[in-house]
């Protein structure tokens, strides 16, 4: 998919088919997380993925939107450390993860979170490190079709501020 496509096509799923996700789509998800670009090429996050049904029951308990990761096929939390622009640094990697999956026809939601030191308990994290979000993934439930609009036509379509409110000239 071309990436302006898949920029301005790109909406949040919550909604998720019982579709599995392939393992070398969930390595290429994965891997566009961990060559996205951070301050100082520290890269410091962990990306936790969450397979046991016990403790994804227990994550789900810490985000605002439950049954997005509860209806999930991949759920990943990303766990960061250290001072400095992370949370840009988790923004990114967040942002390679879904559209990278989205590439693939594979939806995405950032959830979230609600209980932040129920989270890192659940997780296992250390004292250095926060969940920056966490991240649900599944074939839509309703199937979408990227390309049945032009970037133009999804540009309008979006439910943005137009780009004069948000862009000053200086």
């Amino acid at each position: 998919m071309d990436v302006w496509l898949a920029i301005t096509s790109r909406r949040e799923v919550r909604e998720y088919s019982n579709r599995a996700i392939p393992g070398d789509a969930e390595l290429r998800i994965l891997e566009a997380g961990r060559i996205s670009g951070s301050s100082k090429n520290r890269q410091p996050w962990r990306f936790l993925v969450v397979e046991s049904p016990q403790l994804r029951e227990r994550v789900a308990g810490c985000v605002y939107a439950p049954d997005n990761v509860r209806g999930a096929a991949l759920v990943i939390a990303i766990a960061l450390s250290g001072k400095g622009p992370t949370s840009f640094d988790a923004g990114r990697a967040a942002q390679n993860m879904m559209l990278t999956a989205w590439n693939d026809g594979i939806g995405a939601c950032p959830n979230g979170i609600a209980d932040g030191e129920a989270l890192s308990s659940a997780l296992g994290l250390t004292e250095d490190e926060q969940t920056a979000t966490v991240l649900s993934f599944g074939y839509p439930a309703r199937p979408r079709d990227p390309a049945r609009h032009s970037p133009e036509e999804w540009l309008a379509r979006a439910d943005r501020k137009p780009l004069d409110d948000v862009v000053e000239r200086l």
